[in-house]
């Protein structure tokens, strides 16, 4: 057999082909290196993450699988009594949305994983809500008109005051009616019907001797006829209504200031509905007396609902016209007081019925009226200023939770940033004790950057969890704050855990959900880049974190204990776990929006063990403990908390 000649230099060549070789492999390298790296580290990232030792320390980040038919602007999200969650959109901050009146809510069951759409009859986007007693949601107020900016007014409008100098009956005036100025000449059209109430006559309270007669009044939103400047008006005037005739012609007339091409803001309605998570659907109920577009709604101790602030029906901050709900009658009547907030500010009810105002608020009115902490003695119509902010005018777009246990009445407010679009932002938590004899805020622990808009939820083991924000204003300069980590009361301490991996600011919030996890929902960056040149887009996308608690073994379970446990009454429980177990609470769900969620509370309990199980008792305080559906959580001696067991507090 032949056999193949030897290739003279055969080495040599084979060391030049290597060399080659080695060669091309690293120039490849050098212009792909910085990919490579970002390559092999978000590898090593998810692989690091996604460890079991991790996972316990840390706690995990999912995307909730949300089909596309589903996928909403949620800007409202509550957890039912249902374990169910409502995502409320309405028109999500969308102008095509709301001219084609396409409104939309989503329901999500937690436990099957389904979605479900909700008809939905208006605009709720920045309407109010909270819980009611018998577990319904009450929903006020949302959008009536979206905000014009300076250059897109075509119509010269404004706020029209309408007086009625008649004693002896209110006046309706339809949606059309033309208001002529007797100075000016022009004429104005009304957008809305408006109810002028009946004048007031006033007496001498000692002697009875008539003083004099106070015209009713109604506000409407009114434009001119014909586009162009030359229809603006530059001073108040004096308007004659068209339609009226003998007496009410010289009783009814309408007074306006300056109506112009300026900004017009977004206006609210009055409309109000209560959601039933049986039947699943809203429910029409009677409609607010004032119009409100960011309204705050709280619980009272009685079960009714204080509803303040918002803009109105011509986009002006109502007027300190607070009212209530009443859940039995439907109904909304006049507090008679005046107190003035801007919109979305944080009222929670105290254990002794009074109420808290946080300074937190989402933003619209003027930066010096209603903008001081303090306590309201809705009774009385007292307040009393709390003292101490460091930082009181970074307070706005920040957070407010009760820390647990709600006995305490300690109040936590996190982050938050400047009036309107400012750039400033706060990196401080102020803690504040309502049981000192004189409250004053303190500064707590920091965050690592100043965050407008971050979400807190309280979590069953006692600790806050705090996620998200941003630097900036609605995310400007890409300066959303990819961060996550837990308060510990207790310590006074925060600490990091796993990051999540979308960044929310405005028109974010976080739900917890029944079986510990927490649902992180919405964002509304206005723009999508750095350099702020492409517009934003509303992030649909829903994250869930598992805390550390759901990675260990063993949790706690509760079984066969009643649907229903009174004030001052007890429960009993079947559980297995009984020897561990070392704290029972009860957590009111959320109704979130803007960060604000002023229904969360963690109630402890009195806790005693028995031969099956556990006894636990529940507090008589009614403004402490307000009727309605709350979860029953108990943690063992690791903090390991149970699933949540739905109980009614009648």
């Amino acid at each position: 057999m032949s056999t193949l000649p030897v290739r003279p230099n055969h080495r040599r060549n084979r060391a030049r082909r290597l060399l080659i070789g080695t060669a091309v492999v690293a120039a490849v390298a050098g212009f792909n290196g910085p990919a490579l790296y970002r390559f092999g580290t978000a590898q090593y990232h998810e692989y690091a993450i996604n460890r079991p030792e991790y996972k316990a320390e840390n706690g995990h980040w999912d995307f909730l699988d949300v089909p596309a038919e589903f996928r909403v602007n949620a800007i409202h999200v509550a957890l039912l009594h249902t374990g169910k969650v409502l995502l409320i959109a309405g028109s999500g901050n969308n102008q095509k949305n709301f001219d084609a009146q396409r409104f939309e809510s989503v329901l999500w069951d937690p436990k099957t994983g389904a979605f479900k759409k909700i008809p939905t009859p208006k605009d709720m986007f920045c309407a109010g809500h909270t819980q009611l007693p018998d577990g319904k949601l009450l929903v006020a107020g949302g959008t009536k008109r979206y905000e014009k900016l300076e250059g897109d007014v075509t119509k010269a409008g404004g706020l029209m005051i309408v007086h009625n100098e008649d004693p002896d009956k209110p006046i309706t005036l339809p949606a059309g009616t033309r208001f002529t100025g007797k100075a000016n000449g022009k004429t104005f059209v009304s957008k809305d019907p408006v109810v002028v109430e009946r004048a007031k006559k006033v007496f001498d309270k000692k002697t009875g001797r008539f003083l004099r007669t106070e015209a009713g009044l109604g506000r409407i939103y009114v434009e001119a006829e014909k586009s162009g400047k030359e229809y603006e008006t530059g001073t108040e005037d004096n308007y004659r209504v068209h339609g009226m005739k003998g007496t009410d012609a010289r009783n009814v007339y309408g007074m306006a200031q300056k109506l112009a091409l300026d900004k017009k803001d977004f206006q609210g309605i009055k409309d109000a509905f209560e959601f039933d998570p049986v039947a699943e659907r809203y429910v029409k109920v009677d409609p607010m007396n004032e119009a409100r577009w960011y309204p705050t709604l709280t619980t009272l101790k009685d079960g009714r609902v204080l509803a303040l602030s918002g803009l109105d029906e011509i986009g002006q901050i109502v007027p300190g016209k607070d009212e209530i709900y009443d859940p039995k009658t439907k109904k909304w009547t006049y507090t008679g007081i005046e107190r003035r907030f801007p919109t979305y500010p944080a009222i929670f009810l105290m254990d002794d019925g009074k109420l808290f105002y946080s300074g937190s608020n989402a933003g619209y009115g003027p930066a010096d009226v209603g903008r001081d902490p303090g306590i309201w003695d809705l009774e009385r119509n007292t307040f009393q200023k709390v003292p101490g902010l460091s930082d009181p005018d970074r307070m706005e777009t920040s957070a407010t939770v009760m820390l647990p246990p709600a006995q305490d009445q300690r109040f936590m407010v996190i982050g938050g940033g400047g009036v309107g679009e400012s750039q400033e932002s706060s990196e401080k938590s102020r803690l504040v004790d309502l049981k000192d004899p004189a409250p004053r805020f303190k500064d707590g622990p920091a965050l690592d950057k100043g965050t407008r808009y971050p979400s807190a939820s309280l979590l069953p083991d006692d600790t806050v969890f705090v996620t998200g924000g941003s630097e900036d204003y609605r995310g400007r300069s890409a300066s959303n704050i990819l961060q996550a980590r837990t308060y510990d009361p207790r310590s006074g301490t925060y600490q990091r855990v796993a990051d999540p991996r979308v960044g929310r600011n405005y028109h974010s919030g976080s739900v917890l959900l029944p079986d510990g996890r927490v649902m992180i929902f919405g964002s509304d960056s206005l723009f999508a880049d750095k350099d702020n040149t492409r517009p934003g887009i509303f992030e649909q996308r829903i994250e869930l974190y598992s805390p550390p608690y759901l990675y260990r073994e063993g949790r706690p379970v509760l079984r066969h204990g009643p649907k229903a446990i009174r004030r001052g009454a007890t429960g009993e429980y079947v559980t297995a776990d009984a020897a561990r177990i070392r704290t029972a609470k009860l957590m009111r769900p959320s109704a979130v929006t803007h960060v604000t969620d002023v229904d969360q509370r963690s109630i402890a309990l009195n806790l005693t063990r028995t031969a099956k199980g556990i006894r636990v008792t529940v507090p008589a305080n009614r403004a402490l403990v307000p009727s309605g559906w709350y979860m029953l959580f108990v943690t063992d001696d690791r903090g390991t908390p149970s699933e949540a067991v739905w109980v009614e507090v009648p």
